[in-house]
């Protein structure tokens, strides 16, 4: 892997220099180098680059990343067998966010990744040209969605390794596309950057204990006019309700608030956002979030009660996702 992050390196670093970033390229390549660090000390590595290195060294005949399954090449690119390449792939099991399918295999991933992206597809500024952030981008999905609709240049943040490496097992077969990750958290990231055009906080605003100050954090990453898609647990009621459980939520141990989708509103509005609007409210259900044979651990089945799906196992209402856009 050493070889791939340093490749990536050097595009990260062509690309940072060609864009609104520039001013940030030397501390933003400290931040990849320091993720890459963790990563190639992790117990698990060697597991993960068995995989990697497993997978067919070969240009794909196809690429398309406007399918809701992420595609890179067929079956008859190569001449490993089927079962070849899924078991090089399940060395990087758990698979969350997706789906993709690659050389014919599909990854049937715990999340359907793609849902969330049709459902706010259409309601977000054009993403072409636009230098874009997506802060806790897990595997990249929505990175490669983004770039079918001609972004510019697509940042990733994610502090998991094992997500690099998944994003990783896409990018090595399009080197040269404008999409990266950085493995790091929100809080490495250099403070009043204030030059994405869009940034993304899909399933963060809840792991936040200080919510107002991620919103805070987000609206200092855009650039004047930039637009803030956000994504997060919501529940009913009016601008007065939020709920902070006891302990876990959802089995869950770090989720701290809860807000209604009127409080959400007021959070934004208080932060300093304008035009703030609600795009989506979808209940999250046991079709998009649920065990697979590429995660195999416990899913939001598990995480219901028995009894009433309406509620979780805590006895907490189920969870309902409300995305929303907002300007600077």
């Amino acid at each position: 892997m050493k070889a791939y992050k340093n490749a990536e390196g050097l595009k990260l670093q062509e690309h940072l220099t060609q864009s609104s970033l520039t001013a940030f390229s030397e501390t933003l390549m400290a931040l990849h180098d320091k993720g890459w660090h963790k990563i190639l000390k992790h117990g698990d590595l060697g597991r993960w680059q068995g995989g990697f290195d497993a997978l067919p060294d070969i240009i794909p005949s196809i690429v398309d990343f406007n399918a809701s399954a992420i595609k890179i090449g067929s079956a008859t690119d190569t001449t490993l067998s089927h079962a070849e390449i899924e078991t090089a792939l399940k060395q990087m099991h758990p698979w969350r966010k997706g789906p993709f399918e690659i050389f014919g295999v599909h990854i049937d991933t715990e999340w359907h990744s793609d849902w969330k992206w049709d459902r706010l597809k259409d309601h977000i500024s054009p993403l072409a040209g636009r230098t874009i952030l997506d802060v806790g981008c897990g595997s990249g999905y929505h990175l490669w969605r983004m770039l079918a609709d001609d972004a510019k240049l697509i940042i990733g943040i994610d502090p998991t390794p094992l997500f690099s490496m998944h994003f990783a097992t896409i990018k090595r077969y399009v080197t040269n596309a404008p999409a990266f990750i950085l493995p790091v958290g929100i809080e490495d990231m250099p403070e009043k950057m204030q030059c994405f055009d869009t940034v993304f906080s899909m399933g963060i605003l809840y792991h936040r204990k200080s919510p107002i100050d991620h919103l805070i954090e987000l609206k200092e990453l855009l650039n004047d006019g930039g637009e803030l898609v956000l994504d997060t647990l919501v529940i009913e009621g009016d601008e007065s309700q939020c709920l902070m459980p006891h302990g876990r939520y959802a089995k869950m141990r770090n989720v701290w608030f809860i807000p209604s989708v009127a409080m959400l509103k007021l959070w934004l509005k208080r932060a300093g956002y304008k035009t703030v609007q609600v795009i989506d409210i979808s209940p999250t259900t046991v079709k998009e979030q649920r065990p697979t044979e590429w995660m195999t651990f416990e899913s939001l089945p598990h995480f219901l009660d028995p009894v009433d799906a309406s509620l979780t196992i805590e006895g907490y209402p189920a969870p309902i996702r409300a995305v929303v856009t907002a300007k600077k």
